[in-house]
Formats: structure tokens, sequence, C-alpha cells
């Protein structure tokens, strides 16, 4: 999702395995926002984009992510 939005996109790995796995969305210097969370639980890819195309959406109306209001259609667009 991060590359059809024409996000950065970074992922942290650990020596040890975690669980759940946590997917943050991050503007510039500001804090994280936990936007998916993964308990390692069966799921399919469509369950899980939609969770994150969700998320995406409700965060672009939120004044302080202005960049992702420029994006709305674009998220919108790929249910």
């Amino acid at each position: 999702m991060a590359e059809l939005l024409r996000l950065d996109l970074e992922i942290v790995t650990f020596k040890e395995e975690f669980d759940p796995i946590y997917v943050y969305y991050k503007r510039g210097d500001e804090d994280p926002i936990p936007i998916y969370c993964h308990k390692r639980e069966e799921s399919d890819t469509q369950e899980v984009y939609e969770a994150l195309r969700n998320m995406m959406f409700v965060l672009s109306f939120h004044p302080r992510h202005s960049a992702l209001k420029q994006m709305r259609k674009e998220v919108i667009r790929f249910s």
C-alpha cells in the first residue's frame, strides 16, 4: 500500500521474533501512529489490506495529516 500511495516505507526487524507485528504511519519527526496489528492469526491478504486502507482513510480526515487528505481518493480507489 505504501508503494501504491508513493509513501516512504521502512521495515524494522529484530533479532528476536515478536508477537504481534505492528504497522505504523509516521510523518516526519512526529510520533508513529499504529494503524494495524497482526497477532499471527490466520488472515488473508485482502483482510490485512482492508484494515490498512480503512485506517489510512480515517487518518486522512485528521487535520494533522493533511498530506493523507490529498491521497484520500487513491486510498478509496484501492477498495
